[in-house]
């Protein structure tokens, strides 16, 4: 089948812009053509790819270049450059977080025209094993979910990531730290696969490792409609760190750590056996099995070539724009309930939110950038 080149605006040149360009140049997103770049500096990328540099990305979505826009900036500037791509009619590739806040990112999903595609980069949603958990969560055979644990603190990050930056970690650049940056992948599956809770209850502490003003721990207690309960645990000041993802129903559970995948199934549900079992200590009898896949996937490039696909009307979107908002007001939730010390209910009060928000933002300042060289291998930088 013949496919129309889909040009593509790429704005923001940083590191995960390199990763994105690398996977069209390379041909692992197919279909799709880089015909104009935005950034303050790197003109000569534009041209190695034969493309046209723009210094403003106003200029680059007004000059009819392109049909669509990967936004790849710092989160403070995804808002204003989304908005003003959405009503341009282009379609819109945009990095994680939707924006500042679910408010911001709400407000943009109210924009999207009708035949425009507006995606997030959520590409974890890609990743075998939780589409495998997925899988299992949604075919009923663990039974109800009654609690639900993620310890993730494999996300270590030492002072230089932030000091070679000056938005990230602040609350005017990025609006948050580690919930709204590195664990936003990890909120996104966390609801995908188990659903948005009903209540939250967080503890974050500001700073704790690094010269920062934003979170770089948190420890959660979510509260599902189902009278489920869960755990959430983030840091980036640990190492090594912990990645453990354990779901348990009724019927059994699954347990994913240190890339291994488990399932453990009951021979009768727990509250049957519970109730009618004479074995004062017993128990029903497991079945465990290592169901782990060993399956390695380019998850951007997935979510690109889905995103190329949705365009030409021939796929679904992964991650639609508005799937980001869970995710984000569940971060914002858990920012809420320490700033006011009390339980925060969802769906989130989006509105309430933004004003503490802005509050704290009135307060931040972006901090000056060190001039310390960075070594950078993305390749690192993913879990």
């Amino acid at each position: 089948m013949s496919h129309q080149i889909i040009k593509l605006g790429v704005i923001g040149l940083g590191n995960i812009a390199q990763q994105h360009i690398n996977n069209i140049t390379s041909g692992a997103v197919k279909h799709c053509k880089i015909t104009a770049l935005c950034a303050r500096n790197n003109t000569g990328l534009a041209d190695e790819l034969g493309a046209q540099h723009f210094n403003n990305y106003q200029e680059l979505i007004d000059s009819a270049m392109v049909d669509a826009v990967l936004i790849a900036t710092p989160t403070l500037s995804h808002f204003a450059i989304a908005k003003y791509a959405l009503e341009k009619g282009l379609h819109v590739m945009l990095e994680k977080p939707i924006g500042l806040s679910s408010w911001e990112g709400a407000e943009l999903v109210k924009i999207k025209p009708a035949n425009s595609q507006f995606a997030l980069m959520l590409n974890q949603r890609t990743d075998p094993t939780f589409i495998k958990m997925k899988a299992l969560i949604d075919s009923g055979v663990l039974g109800d979910i009654q609690r639900t644990h993620w310890t993730m603190t494999n996300w270590f990050r030492p002072d230089i990531y932030f000091q070679v930056s000056d938005w990230r970690a602040t609350w005017k650049g990025e609006g948050g730290g580690l919930l709204v940056n590195q664990c936003i992948h990890n909120l996104d599956i966390f609801q995908w696969i188990c659903g948005v809770p009903s209540e939250v209850t967080a503890f974050c502490e500001f700073g704790k490792y690094h010269n920062i003003e934003v979170e770089d721990e948190v420890t959660a207690y979510l509260r599902y409609n189902n009278q489920a309960t869960g755990v959430f645990i983030g840091s980036t000041g640990e190492a090594y760190g912990v990645n453990r993802f354990d779901i348990i129903g009724d019927k059994g559970s699954i347990h994913f750590e240190n890339g291994k995948l488990s399932q453990k199934l009951n021979d009768q549900n727990t509250a049957e056996f519970c109730a009618n079992t004479n074995e004062m200590f017993g128990m029903p009898t497991v079945t465990t099995t290592d169901i782990s896949t060993d399956e390695k996937v380019n998850q951007h490039a997935i979510i690109m070539n889905n995103f190329i696909q949705a365009i030409h009307g021939e796929a679904s979107l992964i991650a639609p724009a508005e799937d980001g908002l869970a995710s984000l007001d569940i971060a914002n939730a858990m920012l809420q309930s320490t700033w006011n010390k009390q339980s925060v209910s969802l769906p989130l009060d989006r509105e309430k939110y933004q004003q503490l928000l802005t509050e704290k933002a009135s307060h931040s300042a972006l901090r000056e950038k060190s001039n310390a060289q960075a070594k950078v291998d993305m390749n690192a930088s993913y879990r």
